[in-house]
């Protein structure tokens, strides 16, 4: 039986339901019960069959629904969100007040009517201190005639500043000026930087969309008490709809002689609402993926998604918001973009070199890496898309020892054994694919291993990933030599299927990492795959490149000879 109630948090009430928890083992655990490792790999590849009685209800929430409407008055702040800065002294916190405007005679709110203040203060005590952001608007325009242009309300983003680690906050937002102050919200710090320290639960999500799986899986995540959110890409799909409202399952089958490719903002704004009780007191972090580009006039691109979410871009030496870094305790997340520049003459290539070589894995042990289209996945969908992004940084990555990577892009679950170049390697990073949030496009279900699936090489490059050249050359060694695709499930797919779900990240210690897959048609605390996630320093030495043009510090350089030398020993 299930039992719906509401869980408190802060001034919000989400509903969801709980349900009696059994054990139920995933294909790797042992017979035991025991939950399996790493050091056990690598594991034989294994395929869930589909469950063919659960696609899911994949159709959008439509703007009457209840969750995604407007409930605040004036300049009241609403689809208020918390995102973190470089470390856990800072954090920033981001709304919007004021409507929107649709239309073909919109006139943009003035960001300076409206002050951005937030007043906050630790759980128990009086909110005494205050600080001040910056506000935005942001429009969506298009240079031809019949397609409604869209200006936003006015983006406030935050940054607090002098924050103590693991403690938990109160706060408010808005304009006192105006008597528009939202209610009060509540967060907890990211623990202080260290190889002891770590948030509890880490929620992986991909591919979230706003459809009834969506809420399915919120709902999941909220029964697992995350203490952060990572979003691996393809937010609102606002990109669905025609400027009308009008939407879509595919958008190029429905809408193939639009002169552009057309977005609906509102649904922007309508995630923002939705998301809020989750997001307004538990921060996320969000990379963009394919469905933020919306190309508008004069070739801007993902104008909504960097106006409307707060980045450590400058705190962690970025000078876009397409790529950051920052720490979560004692992981070091690096957040890297697949729809800019990754060649290794490029900035974002130039500043990944220095932000691995500033990490001190004395201090965060763990380094993960996520960005939208995965390097490793079996499926048909977007087989080997971003090969040349895999051929210009794999190296790079895995030089310095990066442990897990997350991707989404691909609707379905699939989780790698260690893996470098193709090829089963206990140095390489665990890569899982979560891009199964509840996205509007349905899930992936072909492999491109099984007979008469392996895609046209030619089909395979994605315009929007480094102007689609083609990388994706047929395997010159190993079970698949000559081929581009194998023939069977590759040995680096350890477990793949084809559910709605999200994943929660665990950190035990500097050296084990629980990871647990969730999908959505199961009771809640049931795992659909769960596996310990081991660290090697010892064998896995980090290999630093070559030091020069990275101005370090003496300091950092000293470290990586230390570290060459200790590798050597070894």
């Amino acid at each position: 039986m299930k039992n719906s109630f509401e869980l408190k948090m802060g001034s919000a009430s989400v509903p969801f339901i709980i349900g009696v928890v059994v054990l139920v083992m995933s294909p790797l655990l042992k017979v035991d019960g025991r939950v399996p490792t790493t050091l056990e790999g690598p594991f034989e590849p294994v395929t869930v069959p589909l469950d063919k009685s659960f696609r899911g209800n994949a159709m959008d929430l439509p703007d009457t629904d209840p969750l995604v409407q407007r409930t605040v008055q004036g300049f009241e702040p609403e689809q208020i969100s918390l995102s973190l800065s470089s470390s856990y002294a800072s954090l920033w916190i981001s709304w919007i007040t004021g409507e929107f405007q649709i239309g073909d005679n919109i006139e943009a709110l003035d960001p300076e009517s409206v002050g951005s203040i937030v007043e906050y203060g630790r759980y128990g005590r009086t909110m005494s201190h205050r600080s001040k952001g910056y506000s935005l608007v942001y429009s969506q325009l298009y240079p031809f005639e019949g397609l409604q242009n869209y200006t936003s309300g006015i983006i406030h983003h935050v940054r607090l500043t002098g924050l103590k680690p693991n403690t938990l906050y109160q706060y408010r937002c808005g304009d006192p000026s105006l008597s528009a102050m939202s209610e009060v919200h509540y967060f907890r710090t990211m623990p202080e930087s260290g190889p002891n320290s770590y948030p509890s639960r880490i929620a992986i999500v991909g591919d979230l969309g706003l459809t009834y799986n969506t809420t399915s899986t919120v709902d999941h995540m909220i029964s697992n008490h995350p203490d952060l959110v990572l979003l691996v890409g393809d937010v609102s799909y606002a990109n669905m709809y025609l400027t009308n409202g009008t939407g879509t399952n595919c958008y190029s089958c429905s809408f193939s002689d639009t002169p552009i490719h057309e977005t609906y903002q509102p649904r922007w704004d309508y995630w923002g609402r939705y998301m809020q009780p989750l997001i307004s007191n538990v921060p996320i972090m969000v990379i963009e993926g394919n469905h933020e580009l919306e190309e508008q006039a004069e070739n801007k691109t993902f104008v909504a998604y960097s106006s409307r979410f707060a980045f450590p871009s400058e705190e962690s030496g970025s000078s876009s918001t397409l790529y950051y870094s920052f720490n979560a305790g004692g992981i070091h997340f690096i957040m890297l973009g697949a729809y800019t520049s990754f060649d290794k003459s490029g900035e974002q290539y130039k500043w990944l070199e220095k932000d691995l070589a500033s990490v001190e894995r004395e201090v965060t042990p763990w380094l993960v890496a996520t960005w939208h289209p995965p390097w490793y996945s079996t499926y048909t969908a977007h087989f080997r898309e971003a090969e040349c992004m895999r051929v210009e940084m794999e190296d790079l990555l895995y030089q310095y020892g990066v442990d897990i990577v997350f991707n989404g892009h691909v609707h379905a679950y699939e989780r790698s054994n260690r893996v470098y170049n193709y090829t089963l390697d206990p140095c390489g990073p665990v890569y899982v694919t979560v891009g199964d949030g509840g996205n509007r496009e349905k899930m992936a279900i072909t492999h491109a291993d099984e007979p008469g699936n392996c895609p046209e090489p030619s089909s395979t490059p994605d315009k929007l990933i480094n102007g689609g050249l083609f990388c994706g050359f047929n395997f010159t060694s190993g079970p698949a030599q000559g081929q581009f695709c194998w023939d069977r499930q590759p040995d680096y797919s350890a477990i793949r299927e084809s559910s709605f779900g999200h994943g929660i990240l665990e950190v035990k210690n500097e050296t084990h990492a629980l990871w647990i897959w969730h999908r959505n048609q199961d009771y809640y605390g049931i795992a659909g795959d769960e596996i310990y996630i081991v660290r090697q320093p010892q064998k896995c030495p980090v290999k630093p490149k070559v030091l020069k043009n990275l101005d370090m510090a003496p300091v950092t350089i000293f470290k990586y000879l230390k570290q060459f030398v200790y590798s050597k020993i070894l």
